[in-house]
């Protein structure tokens, strides 16, 4: 029996009301989940799904613990994470099967969330060792877009935008290293929240650049994407790049604001003509909240974005798995081993050369904010095909890092956030950029500007 309708979405606000009203048990809506996913049209979503009864006995556990669902911010809600993200007692892949492992123990986050309520219901698709923003680099399939399979969702956190955006669940965690937690929501029409590195804890999720990386969120909403950040932003001394916010540093509301844009001439569509008029109605709209538009020159970022491929940060791949590829070297994807194989012919020369380049660019940008608020940018600056990164699987891929590479570079924070259509009926992001620590800050506007674009307008479809 379906328990929710068909036009139910699974954000947080309306799961806690039908939960609180007693209108929806967490039983019943792990049975409406697994319901879902089984009439999905979405292939390739998932690696692995924890066995319905496991997760139905976990929520019959929940429902014992109804007079404690206040102090649980998550009670009852349902998620998904990449697989490269550990749960104990179930096989982590990072999409390459010769690599799999079956953890003791839960990724911090993941304890984290099951201790908040949330439940668990499987692991998701990605780009192969988390290397691509495509979605598509993966022997267990391409992801295609949930809004017409033509498309690709983007990647490497494809299985987990596409989850949230196909009704599945409320909120998957990604990670981020080059763009991944942003690139696939502009493609989905959803939320994702690349948190300041450090804040979210990385123990017990499979590296890709360890100095750069982090975890994602995937959420319908704003608010949503907020609460769980809430959830997870935690100090955990077993990682040595965990960090805390500073104290005393103040959350703004942005009432007036002044954001950043590229100069015309260095923005970047790639012939898409749609994402270029969305992203200036996306510009008219922040202006509508109150913001005062400054045009900033956008050498420094794109830069700095050209290191993270084109430098020894590559090496830090190599790194990550190089017991593992020097021992089975033909058990990677074929794009994914020539990336990471390519990061050999850089010395600690090569490191520390880039290293200085990169000291120069963080001192070009840093008066930038002063003049600032945050940085606006089209999350990506066109979508493509499956068809067309099948032919050409670097250039495109590399187009797609225009607006994202940069940042986990330069220690900043974002949220991308849906911006409206293309009259095919795809789906453009925007992203909102500011230096560490402050989500809190952009929040709010975030979310008044996914409201005024998109209304309530979220992920693919209303299953």
């Amino acid at each position: 029996m379906n328990y929710l309708s068909t036009q139910t979405y699974l954000d947080l606000s309306t799961l806690q009301r039908l939960y609180q009203s007693g209108e929806l048990k967490p039983t019943q809506l792990v049975e409406t989940v697994y319901q879902r996913i089984a009439a999905c049209a979405t292939p390739n979503i998932w690696i692995y799904l924890l066995p319905q009864e496991q997760v139905l006995a976990q929520a019959e556990q929940l429902e014992k613990q109804r007079d404690r669902a206040a102090a649980l911010p998550l009670y009852g809600i349902p998620y998904a994470v990449k697989d490269n993200i550990d749960v104990a007692g179930h096989p982590t892949t990072a999409a390459c099967p010769e690599f799999s492992y079956v953890p003791q123990e839960n990724a911090t986050l993941v304890e984290h969330l099951n201790a908040a309520g949330a439940l668990l219901i499987g692991k998701t698709n990605l780009d192969q060792f988390a290397t691509g923003l495509v979605g598509m680099r993966s022997p267990y399939g391409a992801t295609p877009n949930p809004f017409n399979p033509d498309f690709i969702t983007g990647g490497s956190s494809c299985g987990s935008a596409a989850a949230v955006a196909a009704g599945l669940v409320s909120f998957a965690l990604g990670t981020d290293t080059a763009g991944s937690g942003r690139v696939p929501a502009g493609f989905t029409n959803t939320v994702g929240l690349k948190p300041s590195r450090g804040l979210l804890s990385m123990t017990g999720v499979v590296p890709a650049c360890r100095s750069l990386d982090c975890v994602s969120i995937f959420a319908l909403t704003c608010p949503d994407a907020l609460a769980v950040f809430n959830v997870c932003q935690k100090p955990d001394p077993t990682d040595p790049f965990s960090r805390t916010r500073p104290n005393g540093l103040a959350t703004k509301k942005l009432e007036r604001f002044r954001f950043g844009v590229p100069r015309p001439r260095q923005l970047e569509f790639f012939g898409n003509r749609d994402y270029q008029r969305l992203f200036h109605e996306g510009v008219a709209q922040l202006i509508d909240l109150g913001g005062e538009k400054v045009e900033i020159d956008f050498t420094p970022f794109e830069a700095t974005a050209q290191l993270l491929y084109g430098g020894p940060w590559v090496a830090e791949r190599y790194a990550a798995i190089k017991e593992f590829i020097s021992a089975k070297p033909e058990a990677l994807f074929p794009v994914t081993r020539a990336i990471i194989e390519g990061a050999r012919k850089f010395s600690a020369v090569d490191a520390f050369e880039s290293y200085y380049k990169l000291r120069a660019y963080q001192k070009q940008v840093e008066p930038i904010w002063q003049t600032i608020d945050f940085l606006v940018a089209p999350t990506s600056g066109t979508i493509y095909t499956l068809a067309e990164v099948e032919a050409e699987p670097f250039a495109l891929n590399t187009n797609l890092g225009r607006y994202t590479n940069f940042v986990n570079l330069l220690d900043l924070c974002a949220w991308a956030v849906p911006n409206g259509f293309q009259p095919n009926g795809l789906p453009m992001g925007l992203t909102l950029i500011a230096p560490a620590f402050q989500e809190a800050t952009l929040a709010g506007l975030a979310a008044a500007f996914q409201q005024g674009r998109v209304g309530q307008r979220w992920g693919a479809v209303r299953l």
